[in-house]
């Protein structure tokens, strides 16, 4: 089925190259394939051609924190937590700085 859906998805990518929905997609297609190279390519392609799209942030965070890229994932969650406050995405917000305090060692529990 996930070869099915890729397919399906790199002909959308044909027909609408720069539509971030397409890309995003992708991305997190080859992320869970373990596709790792081509994950970060569309993440990647989505910072630089859609810096506003704020899903990017949590998983190309997420990504480099599994690849043991700790600072950059840091540095991803801090520049999508800025992203998501200037969109007013709340909810985006709180998701990545909880990544980004899990990422840097803030997060508390409570006893």
């Amino acid at each position: 089925m996930s070869s099915t859906r890729l397919s399906k998805l790199l002909e959308f990518l044909e027909s609408d190259p720069n539509d971030p929905f397409i890309l995003y997609a992708l991305a997190t297609e080859y992320n869970n394939l373990n596709d790792k190279e081509k994950a970060y390519s569309f993440y990647l392609q989505l910072t630089d051609k859609h810096p506003d799209y704020v899903g990017t942030y949590y998983h190309l965070g997420k990504l480099l924190e599994k690849d043991g890229e700790k600072e950059k994932a840091i540095e991803t969650y801090q520049k999508g937590m800025q992203v998501a406050r200037n969109k007013r995405d709340m909810h985006a917000f709180s998701e990545l700085q909880g990544a980004y305090n899990s990422a840097a060692g803030l997060d508390y529990e409570d006893d």
